[in-house]
């Protein structure tokens, strides 16, 4: 399929950015769905070939007019920082996620659209320790934190559209851990590459990830409109790493040092719980908290997945880990949110 116009939710946000910096590069024109104007002049500056439209995934019908004429819809918005806050956000995520997910699939329908992207997560999928995993492997609601609930839910509701209207075409994309530039919110990637960089690790922490471009991602997401079965899902998860790995990669690259040992788990939990009072005072969003941590034991190397499937069907590659790295860190250099200094390697 030709695209000629593209909505994008979640265009500020990491995935979204980069995205629509890849649709733009290609001649397609992108209505921008922001909710903050401020936001959204500070990611795109004068970069055309964007329509900005005000709106959030809570209130849908306020902007659905805007999805009229366009050929694809590019749904990557969602509601993630539970993790970050502490503490339940359950009704939060299952109203943007869920529900918002239902919603604007419904309104696309409605003006017009039938072509749909859904960003999904690997969190949808139950990891087998050691084992590659494919996209059949879908986890239990039950066995799912908050998070990874929602999203489970979210794909069901396009996927209950799908049976319902089979002349909307929708893919889902799975992504892994997404590092790339642009990612000014930042999130937990680009939080982990300021505190290595800055000397802010305490210490290493358990955990396996699966880490992936943000970049690659959207190149997955554009293939899957063009290409993707509906009603399919592809994987875009990346390279499985442990923080082990992680942390001195970031160090090298950045010409810094990085701590050498593991945070015992009595100390993490301790750690999380202070962390989330600090969330609480200050309203501020933090890198470690209690679902985190035990998110990050539960998952310990269940992140190794099977990409075959995106690899034929949507031509999928993913760069090195390394380059990606340090574009990140240029990129927080070049914002003066990073000292500069000669990268090491």
């Amino acid at each position: 399929m030709q695209l000629q116009t593209a909505f994008v939710t979640g265009a500020t946000g990491l995935l979204g950015n980069n995205l629509v910096r890849e649709l733009v590069r290609r001649g397609i024109a992108v209505k921008a769905l922001v909710r903050s104007p401020e936001k959204a002049a500070r990611q795109f500056g004068s970069l055309a070939g964007i329509e900005l439209v005000h709106g959030d995934m809570e209130h849908v019908a306020a902007f659905s007019a805007a999805l009229r004429g366009c050929d694809v819809v590019f749904h990557t918005a969602a509601f993630f920082r539970d993790n970050y806050k502490g503490g339940s956000h359950w009704q939060t995520l299952q109203r943007i996620n869920v529900d918002g997910s239902a919603a604007l699939i419904g309104q696309a329908y409605r003006q017009g659209v039938r072509r749909f992207v859904q960003t999904s997560s690997i969190a949808v999928l139950n990891g087998v320790p050691g084992l590659a995993v494919d996209e059949t492997r879908e986890r239990d609601p039950a066995d799912a934190d908050d998070y990874y609930r929602s999203k489970i839910l979210a794909d069901h509701a396009v996927l209950a559209f799908l049976e319902k209207f089979p002349d909307m075409h929708a893919s889902l994309v799975l992504p892994g851990w997404m590092w790339g530039p642009g990612d000014i919110g930042p999130t937990s990637s680009g939080q982990v590459a300021l505190d290595t960089v800055l000397g802010k690790l305490p210490g290493l922490v358990p955990g396996s990830f699966s880490v992936v471009d943000a970049r690659d991602v959207a190149l997955a997401q554009i293939a899957a409109a063009e290409r993707g079965r509906s009603g399919e899902r592809y994987l875009a998860a990346g390279r499985h790493m442990t923080m082990r790995e992680l942390i001195p990669l970031i160090g090298r690259i950045a010409g810094v040092a990085t701590p050498k040992r593991m945070l015992p788990l009595p100390l993490l939990f301790a750690l999380a719980g202070l962390q989330e009072i600090y969330a609480r005072l200050s309203g501020k969003p933090i890198l470690l908290s209690i679902a985190t941590v035990r998110l990050m034991v539960k998952e310990a190397d269940r992140t190794r997945f099977n990409h075959a499937k995106s690899e034929r069907e949507l031509g999928l590659k993913f760069r090195p880990v390394e380059d990606t790295v340090r574009e990140v860190i240029a990129w927080y250099r070049e914002q003066q949110w990073l000292p500069l200094q000669s990268d090491a390697n």
